[in-house]
């Protein structure tokens, strides 16, 4: 049994979410790259294959499916609900002051704040998920049925939402049957196992490049957002679910490739990990200004520009998650509204809480050691 009130962060975890955190704001970065760079679009594909599937999993391995307490409805609102409201009112002031255009609408959620919105119903919806027998077949059978309804689309994230449940599922799932804690995978990686990631990845990657203009065609990059049906698509074919069935398996493969490679011991990097909420949020304002204003077309050689964003992704993730802008944007990002409850005090005390994708387990007799 997980004892109340001890917790300890796993450095694994937050290596990952590390280096996924990085993995968003270098694909958003190399966005304009790819207009004019197969090498960036490939890239650019190979990140999309996992990067928010892996997210999801990391989200659902820290989730709990027993009825929430009012303290975690409560933390689902400041943590969650609140800041993508306040967010996404900042979007539209953006917009409004650069564009001169304003289109406020809480039910499409701006650029990056799809997740926030996937994280809230992902929450909501475990408790009932698990009372299924069989929960993860059945969130695979939603996940490729809702491609097929037109009406599904991005109106509060639902259509993402749906599509990637599967992997949040997976991860919850992972941790109620203790996975990996059975089979040793958090405590040690054989040498030949990395080595079948790297190669895994490397190999993904470059089968992209090769093929790169044939992905193109099929619009693979439309395809890995899980945003649109798939007759908008492209699939009108009475099996274009499979298309996304295969897509899933890519993902679940780079993922677990992707997870193999985590160093399982700290690192001064690893803090980035406790605090990816600031640099998910915060990021796409940074990569605005470059994004539109058009600096970043028309870069040649490609060799050298895109190891340039690449550097200047990983100086935005340190930056964004330094402490200094976490004090700053602190009230925005972790605000603690108690005036907004009828019982103020079950917001709990002051301080830097736990990032709402997780990382950090309550300590158990099988895990102290490790």
């Amino acid at each position: 049994m997980s004892t109340p009130g001890h917790s300890r962060r796993v450095p694994i975890w937050d290596n990952a979410r590390a280096a996924c955190i990085l993995l968003v704001v270098l694909g958003h970065a190399i966005q304009r790259l790819t207009y004019d760079s197969d090498i960036a679009q490939s890239l650019y594909y190979l990140i999309y294959a996992f990067h928010m599937p892996a997210f999801a999993l990391i989200s659902g391995y820290f989730s709990r499916s027993d009825p929430p307490s009012r303290r975690r409805m409560v933390r689902i609102l400041t943590d969650i609900v609140l800041p993508y409201v306040v967010f996404d009112g900042l979007w539209t002031l953006t917009k409004f002051l650069v564009e001169g255009r304003s289109d406020p609408n809480l039910t499409q959620p701006s650029w990056t704040l799809w997740f926030l919105l996937a994280l809230a119903i992902f929450r909501l919806v475990l408790p009932y998920l698990a009372l299924f027998r069989m929960p993860l077949l059945w969130t695979l059978v939603v996940s490729i049925s809702v491609g097929y309804l037109p009406n599904v689309d991005s109106t509060l994230s639902l259509s993402r939402t749906l599509g990637l449940l599967p992997f949040f599922t997976l991860g919850w799932w992972l941790h109620h049957h203790r996975v990996l804690e059975r089979h040793g995978i958090l405590q040690r990686r054989r040498a030949s196992l990395r080595l079948a990631a790297g190669a895994t990845l490397i190999a993904a990657g470059v089968c992209a490049w090769l093929v790169v203009d044939d992905l193109k065609t099929m619009h693979l990059g439309q395809w890995l957002f899980y945003e649109e049906d798939y007759a908008d698509l492209g699939g009108t074919q009475w099996w274009a679910g499979g298309i996304r069935l295969l897509l899933m398996a890519v993902a679940l493969v780079l993922s677990v490739a992707f997870f193999l490679l985590m160093p399982r011991r700290e690192y001064r990097w690893t803090a980035i990990g406790r605090y990816t909420m600031y640099v998910y949020l915060l990021h796409s304002f940074a990569l605005y200004p470059l994004r539109e204003s058009g600096i970043l077309r028309g870069l040649d050689p490609t060799w050298l520009w895109l190891p340039l964003v690449a550097l200047l992704s990983v100086a935005i993730t340190v930056v964004l998650s330094s402490k200094p802008v976490r004090r700053l944007f602190r009230p925005l990002i972790e605000p603690r509204p108690r005036w907004l409850f009828a019982q103020p005090d079950i917001i709990g005390p002051g301080g830097t809480r736990a990032d709402p994708t997780g990382s950090r387990r309550p300590q158990t007799p099988t895990t102290a050691g490790s």
